[in-house]
Parts: structure tokens; sequence; C-alpha cells
């Protein structure tokens, strides 16, 4: 199994930051790709994040209310082997 780094998005030019405002998967949960692992909310948008990946998700690097910076990692996927 693989690891990946979910980060957060670019969300549009002026925006450098998102507040995390909900968890859509907890650790140890399954998740399917596109699946949406966490919304995060701006001044000027709310959105949720995909996984790019099927996996596991082993860890959470942030909490609700924490402010994120774009390219900061938000959570770790231990993907499937699908061999």
């Amino acid at each position: 199994m693989g690891k990946l780094f979910v980060t957060l998005p670019s969300m549009g030019e002026s925006i450098s930051e998102a507040t995390l405002t909900s968890w859509l998967k907890d650790v140890g949960d399954k998740i399917e790709i596109d699946e949406s692992i966490v919304e995060v909310s701006t001044d000027k948008v709310d959105s949720d994040v995909p996984s790019e990946v099927s996996g596991i998700l082993v860890e959470k690097k942030f909490k609700v209310n924490d402010v994120i910076k774009v390219g900061e990692v938000i959570a770790v996927i231990d993907s499937e082997n699908e061999d």
C-alpha cells in the first residue's frame, strides 16, 4: 500500500487559506476515488476536498476550525493495491 498526502487545493487566485469546517470521514474509514473527505470554507466559497485515490484514511492533520494554507497536507490515505 502506498500513502497519498491530501492537500488543500487552490480555490482561486486570491484565496490562500481556508477554515476546516467538517470532517466527512474518520480515521479507519474506507474512501473511494472522488469521495469527499473534508469540508472547508473561505470568505468567498465553501467546498469539499475529494480523494484522488481509494484507500483507508490513516491520519487527520487538522481539527475543525483550524486554518489551512493552500498546499498544506490535510490528511493521509493508505491507497489499496489493486493488483
